[in-house]
């Protein structure tokens, strides 16, 4: 754990395009945090990000970054393919960890990370901040409270249009793919709201190249006998499809893009109760995400989101890739 006298310095690894809406924006908004230092592989693009953001600090390296005795924390938001390497240095440097979805190439490095994770005392979460959000806690409430009866199946969509296809995502080189970069985030949900780690039984990709999918959709099978499906794309025919569908033998509960649920904010239920729709919290789920970690850095909170959770939902996504005729994913 930090000091708590002093505000937690988070080091960003990276000037990406999600780092403001994932850390600058909500640590601007904490007091308990601060971005203090950014690097860049370009250095001028790391100094604009600076200036931008008010950042004090700019580094020409990661790893000059993760080195600096003023840094407490690293937010990773590099490519799939270097998640694992430079979380494994920021590990070895003494450092916290909020690592971006997906947290590593493939289940093999995932587990050798929630290793070293376990002989340390930092804290490793990966930055699935859905999950903190009140609407996900809300939604696990209502399915554990037996309103909807016993799970029958439970549907989880991530597809959104990324027709640039120059694009990273689609670079297998670095861990790219539709169901790396949408689908962790399908596979995550359905094994949130269906409770368990689930069997892949069988999965149909759709091709960009010979080893990038575009499009990938998933038949699952969980233990106590519910099943389920995930789809993602990054370019189909299904545009834009963000959702989960929960069913059980009384009810059926639906989450609108609980992903940004502080956007329409809606989650519906119908049971034997009637049907109605909940509102929940403007507040930003990344907000929330950036508070759990604070805690667990702070106060020793566990966080839901840990590198053995990883380890479980890189273990789903090889099997859907080994289902479609896929190579695994490799670090870069």
């Amino acid at each position: 754990m930090t000091q708590s006298g002093q505000p937690l310095r988070i080091g960003i690894l990276g000037a990406a395009r999600i780092a403001p809406a994932a850390v600058v924006r909500p640590a601007g908004a904490n007091a308990d945090t601060v971005v203090a230092a950014v690097a860049a592989r370009e250095p001028e693009r790391g100094r604009a990000f600076a200036r931008e953001h008010g950042i004090a600090q700019v580094f020409d390296s990661y790893a000059a970054l993760i080195a600096a005795p003023d840094i407490d924390a690293v937010y990773n938001p590099l490519p799939n393919g270097l998640h694992g390497r430079w979380t494994k240095e920021a590990l070895a440097a003494g450092k916290h960890v909020l690592c971006e979805k997906p947290f590593t190439s493939n289940a093999a490095e995932a587990e050798e990370i929630a290793a070293l994770a376990a002989m340390s005392d930092r804290v490793v979460m990966e930055a699935f901040h859905y999950r903190y959000h009140p609407m996900t806690r809300r939604a696990e409430e209502i399915i554990a409270s037996g309103e909807l009866g016993e799970l029958v199946r439970v549907d989880t969509a991530m597809c959104f249009p990324l027709p640039r296809f120059s694009d990273i995502r689609y670079d297998y080189a670095l861990a790219g793919g539709a169901l790396m970069d949408a689908g962790c985030y399908a596979v995550h949900m359905a094994r949130v709201f269906g409770g368990e780690d689930p069997e892949v039984v069988a999965a149909t990709a759709k091709l960009r190249g010979p080893h990038i999918d575009r499009a990938m959709s998933a038949e699952l099978r969980f233990p106590s006998g519910h099943t389920g499906r995930v789809r993602c794309s990054m370019w189909s025919s299904d545009l834009l499809r963000i959702g989960a569908r929960v069913v059980g033998e009384r009810g059926e509960l639906r989450l609108l893009n609980p992903v940004a649920p502080q956007l329409p904010r809606r989650l519906s239920v119908r049971s034997e109760g009637g049907r109605r729709t909940e509102k929940i919290s403007r507040r930003s789920t990344y907000a929330y995400q950036l508070d759990a970690f604070v805690a667990a850095v702070r106060h020793g909170e566990p966080v839901l989101t840990s590198a053995q959770d990883a380890v479980a939902t890189m273990t789903v996504i090889d099997a859907i890739y080994a289902a479609a005729g896929l190579p695994l994913r490799q670090p870069a």
